[in-house]
C-alpha cells in the first residue's frame, strides 16, 4: 500500500470550512467501503508543516486515483514518500466543463457546490451504477431542483440532469441561465420551453436542453440532456418515464427553502412532503438505483428519514461509514443525509 494526502479544496463559507476535513474523511469512508473496497485505508485529518490534510493509505490503481480525484473537495494529491516527502499526483477529474457553471449563480438559501458535489457521489457510489461512474453518462434526477446546483454538478460530470420544481422564479432563473451560459461558452446546443401536457391535462412548463462538450461531439450525436418540470414534485411519476434514472439525488426542505403546493399553499414540512413524494420518486429508479436526501435532521430527524425510505421499498445504508455526515450549516440547520437503494 502507497500512503497519501489528500489537500483539501477551500471554502468560501467559512462555518462549512470547519466541517471539510470530517465530510472528506466520511466520504473517503464510503468510497472504501464500495468502489474501492478492500483497496483504501482509513482516512484520517493531519496536521502537516501547519497545513491540514486528510491522509490514508491505499493500494490504488488508474481507476482507484480516479475516484479520489473525484471527491467532492479533492483539490490536491499527494504520494507520501519513505522519507515523507510529498511527491504530487495528477487528478483525473470528470469534469466535462468550466466550473463557473456552478460558481456564477449567486442566491439566498443555495446549497454549498462542495456539499451538493458530495452527496451526488455518496448516493452514486451507494448504488448499482458505482463501477460505471467514472465511464458512462448516468441519469440523474433532482425532484427539488431549485435554481439547478445539482442538475449543474450532474453536467460538470457529463452526465444527463433532470430536476422538478415548483417555484416558477426558480424554473425561469434556470432557464435563462443555461442557455446563455451555453452560448458563452460557443456549446452546441438546443434549448425549448414548453407547456407540460399528460393525459390532456397541463401540469406545468418543462425546459429541454439538449448539449455537448465539442463540435465534434455534436457531430457525432454525443450529446447530453436536461430536462426541467414547472410542477408539484409528488406528479414526478407522470412527468418521466417509471425506471429510468440511475439516482435521484435532492435537499429535502430545510423549512424554508423548498416545497411543494398543497391545499394552494407551498408545503415546506419535510416529513409530510417526503412521505407524500417518495412512492413516486421510486418509480422513476432503475433496479439498484438509489437515493439520496440531504435533510435538517433538528426538522426531519434521520431514523424519521430512514423510515420512510424503508417504507417506500428501499433499502437503507446505514453503516458507520453514512453515518460521518452530520454538520452545523446555522442556527437553525444541523445537515445530515440518508442513503437508500432500490432491490434489484
Amino acid at each position: 500500500m502507497s500512503r497519501y494526502a489528500l489537500l483539501v479544496s477551500p471554502s468560501a463559507n467559512r462555518v462549512y470550512a470547519r466541517s471539510v476535513s470530517a465530510l472528506t474523511v466520511a466520504e473517503l469512508a464510503v468510497l472504501a467501503e464500495t468502489a474501492l473496497a478492500g483497496r483504501l485505508g482509513e482516512a484520517r485529518p493531519e496536521n502537516v508543516a501547519g497545513v491540514e490534510y486528510v491522509t490514508f493509505d491505499g493500494d490504488l490503481d488508474a481507476r482507484g486515483l480516479a475516484h479520489v480525484a473525484n471527491v467532492s473537495t479533492a483539490f490536491a494529491l499527494f504520494e507520501r514518500t519513505p522519507d515523507d516527502a510529498f511527491r504530487p499526483v495528477a487528478l483525473e477529474r470528470l469534469d466535462a466543463f468550466d466550473d463557473d457553471l456552478l460558481s456564477i449563480l449567486k442566491y439566498a438559501g443555495k446549497t454549498n457546490e462542495l456539499f451538493t458535489k458530495l452527496l451526488l457521489n455518496v448516493t452514486v457510489l451507494a448504488s448499482g451504477s458505482a463501477a460505471r461512474m467514472l465511464t458512462d453518462r448516468l441519469r440523474v434526477l433532482d425532484p427539488l431542483c431549485g435554481r439547478g446546483t445539482t442538475l449543474n454538478q450532474t453536467l460538470m460530470y457529463g452526465w444527463h440532469a433532470s430536476g422538478i420544481d415548483v417555484d416558477s422564479a426558480d424554473f425561469e432563473t434556470y432557464a435563462a441561465f443555461l442557455p446563455r451560459w451555453l452560448k458563452d461558452k460557443r456549446l452546441k446546443h438546443t434549448a425549448t420551453t414548453a407547456k407540460l401536457r399528460r393525459e390532456g391535462r397541463t401540469l406545468g412548463r418543462r425546459f429541454d436542453v439538449e448539449l455537448a462538450t465539442s463540435k465534434q461531439a455534436w457531430a457525432d450525436g454525443d450529446t447530453i440532456t436536461v430536462s426541467t418540470a414547472l410542477t408539484d414534485t409528488r406528479e414526478a411519476s407522470e412527468v418521466f418515464k417509471a425506471a429510468s434514472f440511475d439516482v435521484v439525488v435532492t435537499d429535502a426542505p430545510y423549512g424554508v427553502q423548498h416545497g411543494s403546493r398543497s391545499g394552494g399553499g407551498l408545503q415546506r414540512r419535510p416529513r409530510e412532503l417526503l412521505a407524500e413524494s417518495l412512492p413516486g420518486w421510486v418509480r422513476l429508479l432503475r433496479p439498484g438505483g438509489a437515493v439520496g436526501i440531504a435533510l435538517n435532521v433538528r426538522t426531519c430527524p434521520r431514523d424519521d428519514a430512514l423510515a420512510m425510505l424503508t417504507d417506500a421499498g428501499l433499502e437503507p445504508r446505514d453503516t458507520t461509514a453514512y453515518r460521518g455526515f452530520e454538520h452545523r450549516v446555522d442556527q437553525a440547520i444541523q445537515r445530515d443525509l440518508v442513503v437508500a437503494v432500490n432491490p434489484v
